[in-house]
């Protein structure tokens, strides 16, 4: 059977999110250009712009997905591939179940970090080690996928214990960049085998939705080499500087100055990164 393997980053943020930057058309135009098949945007408990970019998706050659990063009682969970609103503040329990009755998959970002709104590890719907489907209890509805690698976060540490917990219970892994600005989008990707298709242009929302279901996840979020690093700054740079010279008429002048002194900050944070890293790996060798 044929196969083809997509890279999606399941997790990322748009100017609709409160604490949102980037303006969705944006976000498919810098996806597209570093090489992902798609990019799923999640905002905060709205999906207007999510669904748009959805719709908006093939036209930069991508797969349209929407989704949502909705807050339950305890903690954040994405819905992915849903096309309305899950309820907020309901149990992390019954929002799985109601994102499995509307097709979408259910999946864990940033666990046990609390700062972020993080799902403790006691609400994470799991079955019981001793559970028995014959001793007449409903079979517990699982989420179907953990977050393992999440680039927002400071250290390593958390990222490394959602990998144990997944594979203590046997869930894929994911990889997202939890991007809140562009020059984040795509630092973590997911790779998922797709089978039954030759192509990537073959490949639908339904068939990665299935790809996450069957565990065919790969995470991938190392960090890049230097010239990689730096060049993913500048890049980002200068397409969001051209993205507001475009539509800064509709936008106004403080926009277009505002993208503008952002785009400046982010190729300086990319060259100082680049310097540092560079510095780091001459120290290897004295």
């Amino acid at each position: 059977m044929s196969s083809v393997t997509v890279r999606i980053d399941l997790h990322v943020h748009s100017e609709d999110s409160y604490d949102g930057h980037e303006p969705v058309d944006l976000i498919l135009e810098h996806a597209a250009d570093i090489g992902l098949d798609a990019v799923v945007i999640t905002d905060h408990d709205t999906m207007g712009e999510s669904r748009r970019a959805a719709e908006l998706a093939p036209e930069y050659g991508l797969i349209g997905i929407p989704g949502v990063e909705v807050s339950t009682a305890h903690g954040h969970l994405l819905a992915i591939g849903v096309d309305r609103m899950p309820p907020r503040r309901k149990s992390y329990a019954e929002t799985v179940t109601w994102i499995h009755d509307h097709g979408g998959v259910a999946v864990v970002p940033h666990p046990f970090q609390r700062s972020r709104h993080g799902v403790r590890r006691r609400h994470v719907p799991v079955p019981e080690p001793d559970s028995d489907a014959a001793d007449g209890q409903d079979p517990v509805d699982e989420v179907d996928a953990i977050e393992t690698f999440n680039a927002w976060l400071f250290t390593g540490y958390r990222n490394r214990r959602a990998r144990r917990f997944a594979a203590l219970h046997g869930y894929p892994g994911v990889a997202a960049s939890d991007a809140h600005h562009l020059n984040y989008v795509g630092r973590a990707f997911t790779e998922l085998t797709v089978r039954g298709r030759a192509s990537v242009d073959d490949v639908t929302a339904e068939d990665v939705l299935a790809a996450v279901r069957e565990g065919t996840t790969s995470a991938s979020g190392k960090r890049a080499p230097v010239p990689m690093a730096a060049r993913h700054y500048l890049v980002a740079a200068g397409r969001k500087s051209g993205y507001y010279a475009r539509t800064g008429v509709g936008r106004g002048t403080a926009a277009a100055v505002r993208g503008a002194a952002e785009a400046a900050s982010m190729a300086r944070v990319g060259l100082s990164q680049g310097v540092h890293r560079f510095g780091r790996a001459l120290s290897w060798f004295r």
